[in-house]
């Protein structure tokens, strides 16, 4: 089995950098996971890196995962069994775009670069299918690997307690302190590690809000709080308060993949004014949730870091759709 060379040394601290455009009356800083350099990043390199621990001290030959065509974990997963010399298998639904149907995103096209096998099935259908292709794998006599969609588990919450060290220690370092962490909440083991780094440190001030990209309210915080409960143990009822799980739906405009114009005007401004792009799926949708967030709740005089999870694919997904092809958009004419 071929080792990763960054995943056997360990992710180094992301940069973290204060933005110049004007979100709202507050300093707004932006950590860039986004530049994890492994396959365009974000935090789903961060949760790979703690999958290749378990999978590099076995015997696995094939890793198996599930998630949409614009999965973010799909593409890094497959892109990390690629270097290790394994196979991946992913299972994909077929109906979980607007449309209903499967959609070649560039995550996709990706992960079929790395040599994926993309198994698609309908969206009810997927836990049988994903039981059904280990089954399968193991009367082979192969010996699958299988990671839940999005790196849920606590290798992912592993990977954000890390990351929430490292903001203790930018903090640390720059004299500054972080009043609010905003992040999009997808699966749930992002924003789980980071409550749970929290919790082990102590550090009761500040507040971590998910801004959800897909599920309602009650059943988005249930998973997070599981996640956070699996991670802790025996510690979570000494730990755990209800106030330190803070995740809102208020801006998930529909659903996972769905958004508004407003949404989209706002990856513009941030890419023209901080070169920094975000996609509509995850990153920017919850960008704009922040901002609304802040501005509806009154919030003035804080520090406010927003971590950017990745996603620079679907990026170019956004200006295929909003620009067309190549020369699509011609910008001001002199």
């Amino acid at each position: 089995m071929e080792r990763i060379a960054l995943f056997e040394r360990g992710i180094d601290s992301t940069p973290v950098e204060l933005l110049s455009g004007e979100y709202g009356p507050d300093r707004f800083f932006m950590k860039r996971d986004d530049m994890v350099p492994f396959s365009f990043g974000g935090n789903k390199a961060r949760k790979a890196a703690e999958f290749y621990k378990e999978i590099a001290g076995g015997d696995t030959d094939v890793v198996m995962t599930y998630g949409s065509s614009s999965s973010n974990h799909c593409r890094i997963i497959a892109n990390m069994a690629a270097a290790m010399g394994l196979s991946c298998h992913i299972i994909s639904p077929e109906d979980t775009s607007q449309e209903g149907k499967w959609e070649p995103f560039y995550n996709a096209r990706l992960a079929g670069l790395f040599g994926a096998t993309v198994e698609k099935c309908p969206l009810s259908l997927v836990a049988e299918t994903i039981e059904r292709r280990k089954l399968a794998y193991e009367r082979e006599g192969r010996k699958p690997y299988f990671i839940a969609g999005g790196g849920h588990g606590n290798p992912g919450t592993e990977g954000y307690v890390k990351a929430y060290r490292e903001i203790l220690a930018y903090e640390k370092e720059n004299q500054v302190y972080f009043d609010y962490i905003f992040h999009p909440s997808g699966t749930g083991t992002t924003q789980a590690g980071l409550v749970c780094g929290k919790l082990l440190s102590g550090d009761k001030g500040r507040k971590i809000i998910g801004i959800s990209i897909a599920r309602q309210q009650e059943r988005g915080r249930e998973v997070v709080k599981d996640s956070i409960r699996e991670y802790l143990g025996a510690r979570f009822d000494g730990l755990y308060g209800e106030e330190d799980l803070v995740f809102t739906d208020a801006y998930r405009l529909g659903g996972y993949g769905q958004y508004n114009e407003a949404v989209k005007k706002t990856i513009e401004e941030v890419l023209c004014r901080e070169a920094i792009p975000m996609d509509t799926t995850y990153v920017g949708k919850a960008f704009y949730g922040m901002c609304q967030y802040v501005e509806e709740r009154g919030i003035r005089g804080k520090n406010i870091l927003f971590i950017h999870t990745g996603g620079t694919p679907l990026f170019f997904d956004f200006i295929s759709k909003h620009f067309g092809a190549v020369g699509g958009f011609q910008g001001k004419q002199t």
